[in-house]
């Protein structure tokens, strides 16, 4: 974010919010409440009547009928967009004109275009603004992080990444023209972890994007992308509604060992290669025609997220790093350059052929 933004600022950071369906309620408005220091909700759009007289008794917020309305509220420091992905550049476009700080729920945008379109007018408004991709947050995603820059599984190979479920859907978030498909939904989370293990190039993409008849809508419901760049790790990443027999959440192959897992806990095993002995190579026939073979003196270790609610904390600490940007810094984690390698990675594979299975 350029270097002018625009903070500072005593007490709690007043926010408004566009959209409070499973992201705007579940997940933003559940973090604002315990964090009642440091944010308060003062304004709460919805074009469900219901939705906005819950959240007044809920917050004791303004609920206008209108995003406008909220924008044009001057106690509004920070807009929420988590409206349907096909709005979030417009109604980011908005917030920004009006001077406010913005958080877009993700996808981010819909389009590479339009993501640098709000990435420019963040920077001509002197905002901050972000994408809420919370599961950079996740105690998971972080701990393997930390085990990799341990060094203790070697050079990292390859990092797969797998959301595996086996699901019907037929709401908004299955319609191409609204924004939906798995790649918007949970690829961008994905790809979002993977270029944090990819971090000296843009790297290059290769996608395969299919829809089942699980999804009742026109978009993708099942998708497998690579990532590599030059010295860096394969990232293979698996975002599907099509498997019956889901595997762990992360699996990471290195030159010293590995590691496999899911957000209620990991589990990694290495050797130190400075204590095993010296094997040159040796083209004469095996003893017995085996293969080679030996004891490995294996190191194992385990951590556990069982007491931790993995939505809620992931997004709690979302909010905080945004509190210090907004009132302290005027950077924030998720930036807008992290934003466009990652909305470039998106494009890609959109422009890669979406298959049907029948």
């Amino acid at each position: 974010m350029a270097r002018d933004v625009r903070i500072g600022g005593s007490g709690p950071v007043r926010i408004g919010i566009a959209g409070l369906g499973r992201s705007g309620w579940d997940l933003h408005c559940r973090a604002i409440a315990q964090l009642p220091d440091r944010f308060r909700l003062v304004s709460a759009f919805d074009r469900l009547g219901e939705r906005r007289r819950e959240a007044a008794a809920r917050f004791g917020c303004q609920t206008p009928d209108s995003l406008a309305a909220v924008l044009r509220d001057p106690g509004v420091e920070v807009v929420v967009i988590a409206l349907p992905s096909n709005l979030h550049e417009t109604a980011a476009l908005d917030a920004l004109k009006a001077g406010k700080h913005v958080v877009v729920e993700k996808p981010f945008s819909t389009s590479l275009r339009g993501a640098r379109r709000m990435i420019a007018a963040a920077r001509r408004a002197g905002r901050i603004l972000t994408c809420s991709h919370n599961l950079r947050f996740g105690a998971d995603f972080l701990k393997v992080r930390s085990v990799l820059d341990s060094g203790v599984l070697g050079r990292p190979l390859q990092i797969r990444i797998a959301w595996h479920k086996f699901r019907r859907r037929w709401d908004w978030q299955t319609s191409a023209a609204l924004g939906g498909g798995v790649l918007n939904n949970e690829g961008s989370h994905a790809v979002d972890q993977a270029l944090q293990f990819l971090v000296t190039a843009q790297p290059r993409v290769a996608c395969w994007r299919f829809r089942t008849p699980l999804t009742s809508g026109d978009a993708e419901n099942h998708v497998k992308i690579i990532l590599h760049a030059s010295g860096q790790p394969v990232c293979d990443l698996e975002l599907t509604d099509s498997c019956a027999c889901a595997q762990t959440t992360w699996h990471v192959m290195g030159t010293s060992g590995g590691l496999a897992g899911t957000a209620g806990g990991l589990e990694w095993k290495y050797i130190d290669p400075s204590a095993l002995p010296n094997r040159p190579l040796d083209v004469n026939a095996t003893e017995g025609r085996s293969f080679n073979s030996e004891d490995l003196a294996w190191k194992t270790d385990s951590c556990s997220f069982a007491g931790e609610d993995y939505y809620e904390a992931c997004t709690r600490r979302f909010w905080e790093d945004l509190y210090r940007g907004v009132r302290e810094t005027g950077v924030v984690e998720i930036t807008p350059e992290s934003i466009l390698r990652q909305m470039r990675v998106l494009e890609e594979c959109r422009r890669q052929a979406l298959v049907e299975v029948s």
